[in-house]
């Protein structure tokens, strides 16, 4: 015999679906708030590309009918040119908003420089140490922080590798197509190539990475391994007594980060873990699709001249990218770090758009993976 609920229980039943109900709009709401939030460029920029056009069939119209009055027709017809003029600027804000953008753009970021390992020799290193001061002015030119992290020189004014923090207005937007291989071609300073005139070629690694907050990312005290031991300086001279320098390991995933720029372990500690932090964050970026590529693997890769994105040829005096073509005759200009690069990057910049607006009309809508795919189209 089939006995009906109760209508306390049937009560009980209506106030769990309820319940049910609300939870999943309050899932919901989030996600569609901020669907909103990334329409509204794309539909303000339409709305008002259809007022201007609207104005100027407008003005069309009485140029028509206002053709035996010449002072009127100048008057219409200057309006007509402005009108014009706004209708194309707002067609380029349209297919801007069009562009998905890299969540990450308005990120800091930890940027690292790294001496090529097999080619080059003190040419590498020199390099290397020319390329860092250059981003360290190139900050200082865009008015960002730049907080040195760790650096280890090389003998004859030379670097191994170096880390810098810097943060500010849509940094990682900026640089994140300046990391990968970078050539050099010049006659060393010194030595028999030197007095023979002999072009030496060797590569260095700048490798950009979007700083994470807190939020971002955890990491379990217990997954890592923390070593202590004596900072070193050029040609293997101690320049600290105690066992200040700090190298952590993340067990999990085998990722290092070292620092033993100050004097203080804790300070160190705290630098390292920061760097590591975005290594471990850049490899959680590299596995959130099957079909993107690994960010950090294309910009290190072997550091072989192969894969290089940009030379530096010092007895042509000649700065060259070698995705978008742009060329620099003033390479010591380029290196300061001012003007030059600002404006190599924003080349870089509108490029990427214009490969992403072009693989949005092919493939009839975005991607998934913002602008930053458009980084590997650079590379590619």
């Amino acid at each position: 015999m089939f006995l009906l609920p109760s209508s306390s229980r049937r009560s009980e039943w209506r106030s769990d679906k309820t319940i049910d109900t609300k939870a999943k709009i309050a899932n919901v709401l989030p996600v569609l708030e901020r669907r909103h939030v990334e329409l509204l460029p794309l539909v303000t920029a339409f709305q008002n590309t259809e007022d201007a056009v609207k104005d100027l069939k407008e003005v069309e119209a009485l140029l028509q009918s206002a053709e035996e009055d010449e002072q009127m027709v100048e008057l219409l017809t200057e309006e007509q040119a402005q009108i014009e003029k706004r209708i194309d600027g707002l067609r380029n804000e349209l297919l801007q908003s069009l562009i998905p953008s890299d969540v990450h753009d308005t990120n800091d970021v930890i940027l690292e420089v790294v001496a090529g390992r097999t080619t080059g020799g003190d040419i590498c290193q020199q390099f290397t140490r020319e390329v860092f001061d250059m981003y360290q002015s190139f900050s200082s030119y865009k008015n960002w922080e730049f907080e040195l992290l760790n650096y280890t020189p090389a003998e004859y004014g030379g670097l191994h590798h170096a880390a810098a923090r810097i943060s500010g207005d849509t940094v990682y937007k900026h640089l994140k197509y300046e990391g990968g291989t970078h050539r050099v071609q010049r006659i060393p300073e010194i030595g028999l190539s030197s007095r023979m005139e002999r072009i030496h070629t060797g590569t260095m690694t700048v490798i950009v990475l979007p700083q994470p907050s807190k939020i971002d990312i955890s990491i379990d005290p217990k997954e890592l391994r923390i070593d202590t031991f004596r900072s070193k300086g050029a040609g293997g001279q101690s320049v600290n007594t105690t066992d200040s320098a700090v190298r952590i390991t993340h067990i999990p995933t085998g990722m290092t980060a070292e620092c033993q720029q100050s004097r203080s372990q804790l300070q160190n500690r705290d630098t390292a873990m920061r760097v590591l932090r975005a290594r471990i964050y850049q490899q959680m970026l590299e596995q959130e699709g099957e079909q993107r590529h690994s960010a950090r693997r294309l910009q290190v890769g072997t550091r072989s001249q192969s894969e290089r994105i940009r030379s530096y040829n010092f007895s042509q005096n000649r700065v060259t990218d070698h995705r978008t073509g742009y060329m620099s005759r003033d390479i010591k200009e380029f290196l300061r770090g001012g003007e030059a690069l600002d404006e190599l990057i924003a080349e870089l910049m509108a490029h990427a758009d214009r490969e992403a607006l072009l693989q949005l009309l092919e493939h009839g809508g975005p991607t998934g993976e913002g602008k930053a795919r458009g980084a590997r189209t650079l590379d590619s």
